[in-house]
């Protein structure tokens, strides 16, 4: 009997905050932020095959590239290189790609998380979380945190990584303007590289909480990627006239968040947003909690 395909979620990643707070000696840049993932994403398809094969589908497939540079070929190849004398078979992997490209929403990184999971438990590798950790954190810094899929901090260069037990569910709604932003680009233009860390966390983390909580925390990348793309003020500027509670840019942009009180409250913002800016990515969706 044929073994039935192998399909996981790549969950989009949102920086609720993120604080630069300073820079090694080797460039990168010393973080703080506050992640969490969402139920919209990517989704990834795997099973057996004759030869290695890897195809891109979706609203996002054109603006990707399906050569040995995307991350999950690089994953596959990681997952191979650490399986030692274990036989690891070719494999056909299918990319639903339904986030926008180079978004601020780790969308390949999340790819890649997928892909380690998925290749070890199809390979019979059983390899731990703590080595599938080591082994994304080769391909980029930002996909140990997309392995764990759930709200938590990091710091360092994103390696240092503290689970959020009691972070709640939230009702976001996600824009982006379709502007593109380089992430180097945005770190060359920022103005301090030394600034203060993340306040201390809220005791009891409700929507009202969080949102208060918010305002007293920032985005160092939101200022640089405006002055690069200012349509990132208008999706901002929408996300707050449709009555987000709060609203920021994620990662390194262009894609922004808002805040909204349920899920109904979400999808009419969501509904008024596109009814304005057609051909924007627009899209209510609600984050995992700490025990989703």
């Amino acid at each position: 009997m044929a073994q039935a395909p192998l399909s996981l979620s790549a969950p989009a990643k949102i920086n609720l905050a993120l604080h630069v707070t300073g820079r090694r000696a080797d460039g990168y840049h010393l973080l703080e932020t506050l992640a969490v993932f969402c139920e919209l994403g990517d989704r990834l398809q795997f099973h057996p095959s004759a030869e290695d094969e890897f195809a891109v589908t979706g609203r996002f497939a054109t603006g990707l590239s399906a050569d040995d540079s995307n991350l999950v070929l690089r994953a596959r190849d990681r997952v191979r290189l650490a399986s030692g004398a274990a036989p690891c078979p070719p494999v056909s992997i299918l990319l639903e790609k339904n986030l926008p490209v180079a978004s601020g929403m780790g969308g390949g990184s999340s790819d890649a998380a997928a892909a380690l999971r998925a290749l070890s438990r199809l390979w019979d590798l059983r390899l731990s979380h703590p080595a599938l950790a080591v082994l994304g954190a080769d391909l980029g810094a930002d996909v140990p945190m997309c392995l764990s899929g759930r709200p938590l901090l990091a710091r360092g260069i994103g390696e240092e990584i503290s689970p959020l037990e009691d972070w709640p569910e939230l009702d976001v709604v996600l824009v982006n303007p379709g502007a593109g932003v380089s992430t180097p680009d945005v770190f060359r233009r920022l103005a301090s590289r030394e600034n203060p860390p993340l306040p201390p966390m809220p005791r009891h983390a409700d929507h009202g909480a969080v949102c208060d909580w918010l305002a007293g925390t920032r985005n160092d990348l939101e200022e640089p990627a405006r002055a690069i793309a200012p349509d990132i003020g208008q999706a901002l500027d929408a996300l707050r006239a449709a009555g987000a509670g709060f609203a920021r840019m994620t990662g390194s942009g262009a894609t922004c968040f808002g805040l909204f009180p349920g899920p109904r409250a979400a999808a009419r913002a969501a509904a008024a947003i596109r009814s304005g800016h057609p051909g924007w990515f627009v899209e209510p969706t609600r984050t995992m909690g700490a025990h989703a």
